[in-house]
């Protein structure tokens, strides 16, 4: 008989869970072993790790599309992971799948993002010699980053969906397994993020000014819906259902849903990711990361205090820690300190 509230919890997920859910009780452990909770099951546990950790935190100052917004509605890369969690959640219960894990993965899965959306991704990419992903920043967070170097030391399945949620331009859900996340839950979440910001970033690119309500293609409004709430609620029905119909053999989308929402993210990327708008921003941001990045390799001391140190670690992979990190706002006031003239005042 269960003798602790997590085992409690674990007996329940046995009974209730569909069997291709991911159970917390047969989680493949964390990389440093840690004596399981009285209350907490292993995902929850994880989950509450990362609202805590101070990269969650800081993810309400960076940007998701616009660089550094006016308006107070625009979504910032927090929101974005509170809405792509919202989705997911959804969906999982539905399909009664782990929401926990669910969870977890989708509020941790963009940790490693850079300052200015993915135009910061874009330009460490080119400047940094290692290259440069988000997904694999944001298990570099997890795993090393946090807790001065000690990481999170979260669950394998929770790690395994972070580093695996990231599409760009590909397959919403890939057909090689091998680019898939190991549980339903980490390819809810992939699904999830998609969903959520086509979406919003539609509803920010309005608000903008970038794109009008009259420029969405009428068969995607047909298809999709034509507001926000409708749309969503559209991609949403349609993944669980046709994901019922194989009983969660595999997570899909019926070929006419999926096709409009590749057609939503095409004109996304031609029609504001790539807009003459967006773009203008990018140069700028790209200058200030640059000369950042160059700022920070001939005075790496200065990052000291902040990125944890390792064995073989260069200055280059701290540069890029240090800068990754930066919110929006602080890389503005670091970029105005470091490169324009400062005010002064003749007593």
């Amino acid at each position: 008989m269960p003798v602790t509230i997590r085992e409690q919890t674990e007996e329940i997920e046995r009974s209730y869970l569909h069997p291709r859910a991911c159970q917390s009780a047969m989680s493949r452990g964390r990389t440093v072993s840690e004596e399981e909770g009285e209350i907490r099951t292993a995902f929850q546990r994880d989950r509450d790790r990362i609202i805590h950790a101070k990269a969650f935190r800081r993810l309400k100052h960076k940007t998701q599309v616009f660089l550094a917004p006016r308006g107070d509605h625009y979504r910032t890369r927090l929101t974005h992971v509170l809405e792509v969690a919202q989705i997911a959640r959804t969906i999982a219960r539905a399909l009664r799948l782990n929401e926990d894990l669910t969870e977890a993965i989708a509020l941790g899965h963009d940790l490693g993002h850079t300052p200015f959306g993915h135009a910061g991704e874009t330009i460490l990419r080119e400047i940094h010699p290692g290259g440069f992903d988000h997904y694999k920043q944001s298990l570099r967070v997890v795993d090393f980053l946090e807790r001065n170097g000690r990481g999170l030391n979260l669950t394998y399945e929770v790690r395994n969906g972070i580093v695996r949620h990231s599409k760009g331009k590909g397959l919403i859900i890939p057909e090689k397994s091998a680019e898939r996340a190991e549980t339903l839950e980490g390819q809810v979440v992939r699904v999830s993020d998609l969903i959520a910001y086509v979406n919003h970033d539609l509803d920010d690119a309005i608000r903008a000014g970038v794109i009008r309500e009259s420029d969405i293609p009428k068969t995607l409004s047909k298809r999709l819906g034509d507001t926000h709430a409708r749309r969503i609620n559209t991609m949403v029905k349609d993944l669980i259902y046709s994901t019922l119909r194989t009983d969660l053999a595999e997570l899909r989308m019926s070929d006419q849903l999926s096709e409009a929402t590749y057609s939503l993210r095409d004109f996304l990327y031609e029609g504001v990711y790539e807009s003459p708008m967006i773009l203008r921003e990018f140069k700028k941001a790209r200058k200030i990361l640059k000369d950042l990045y160059e700022y920070y390799l001939e005075h790496i001391e200065e990052v000291f205090g902040d990125i944890p140190s390792e064995k073989k670690m260069n200055r280059n992979r701290m540069a890029c820690d240090f800068i990754a990190g930066m919110t929006d706002s602080f890389a503005l006031m670091t970029y105005e300190r470091l490169f324009l003239p400062q005010q002064w005042t003749v007593l």
